[in-house]
């Protein structure tokens, strides 16, 4: 099968650091090439997969309105051209690539890892369109933009041989917080909850760049920064998320927003590492409560299940993420896609 992989530009694939969206793109097309299947890629400048890249766009995420206009008209350009040349388009970006080619005979998977634009699919189901399928990365996902059109929920997965089990932590391990620093990311409970506890805290993110979330980090956050039991971190690489949440007791995910799905969850379990979480949005699926980790309606429910960290077997932990969100099985899913759906 000839498949094309579609994303934005703006972080080059694969992503160095954060970008689990981009990230995924990566994953899948090692995945599909690995299956025997033909990939290419649209993407920004200096993305590497094993196949045939078309770079466009630039790789800056502040890119002007004008910048993603004139990367909209060459993926239409670029679709026009070359749309009998694939079998499959699977579609990670913008939902508007996809118009040009809407009602061709092409198969199209248009997957969605944040909350859906119900206005977009409104459209693009009242236009004349065949051979479409929509994904989302979760139930919840799905349920924000399931109001047309055929519908999947296929989950995110991770390269499981990037992540090492650690089977035992000692009683002094600290926990972790990873993700981005925003408010709706809930890192001040993750700090309370440290201090509850008499635990350390490490935090690995970027800090947040949006006005209302810098405030949120310089008067809330960075003070509370000791570089002893506070203890941030800073961005972390592939290679440096394996080490910390390795060596971490648990990772605390106190979310104050319906999380779509939420990569680091299946990370730190790779590692063997139990997650404690708020139950809002995709964590129950993800989280099965008791025996990889901990889901909790309040503060108090919360501070219960961090406190409960060593009743979560570490191996079962590996084995319950690795069964239900390995890349081949995920992969395989998309293929029974095009086979069964359309």
């Amino acid at each position: 099968m000839r498949v094309l992989l579609i994303m934005d530009p703006g972080i080059a694939i694969p992503p160095t650091q954060y970008g689990g969206h981009v990230r995924l793109v990566h994953i899948f097309a090692e995945e599909y090439s690995k299956l025997g299947h033909k990939v290419s890629l649209l993407a920004g400048p200096e993305s590497k997969i094993s196949g045939k890249v078309y770079a466009f766009g630039i790789n800056d995420l502040k890119r002007s309105k004008y910048q993603k206009l004139k990367e909209l008209t060459f993926a239409w350009k670029f679709l026009i051209r070359h749309k009998n040349e694939f079998d499959l388009i699977h579609n990670f970006g913008r939902l508007a690539y996809l118009l040009p080619v809407l009602n061709a005979s092409v198969k199209k998977i248009m997957t969605y890892g944040r909350p859906v634009n119900k206005k977009g699919i409104r459209l693009f189901n009242f236009l004349p369109n065949r051979n479409l399928i929509f994904t989302a990365c979760s139930n919840y996902c799905v349920s924000t933009g399931n109001i047309a059109g055929k519908w999947k929920t296929v989950y995110n997965s991770i390269d499981f041989s990037k992540y090492e089990l650690t089977e035992k932590v000692a009683d002094d391990a600290p926990f972790i917080f990873l993700g981005r620093m925003d408010k709706i990311k809930g890192l001040q409970t993750a700090i309370e909850i440290a201090l509850k506890t008499n635990n350390k805290l490490w935090i690995g993110g970027n800090i947040p760049t949006t006005p209302d979330n810098y405030q949120y980090f310089k008067e809330i956050i960075e003070p509370r920064f000791d570089g002893k039991q506070i203890i941030y971190l800073g961005a972390l690489n592939d290679k440096e998320k394996n080490k910390y949440l390795g060596e971490s007791k648990a990772l605390l995910f106190p979310i104050e927003w319906d999380e779509p799905f939420g990569m680091v969850m299946i990370e730190a379990m790779a590692c063997g590492t139990p997650v404690i979480a708020f139950k809002r949005g995709s964590t129950p699926e993800i989280i099965l409560h008791g025996e990889n980790g901990y889901l909790a309606d309040d503060f108090n429910t919360f501070l219960s299940g961090a406190v409960r960290y060593k009743d979560i077997s570490r191996i079962k932990t590996r084995l319950i993420a690795e069964r239900n969100f390995s890349s081949l099985k995920i992969a395989g899913q998309y293929i029974n896609l095009f086979n069964e759906v359309f």
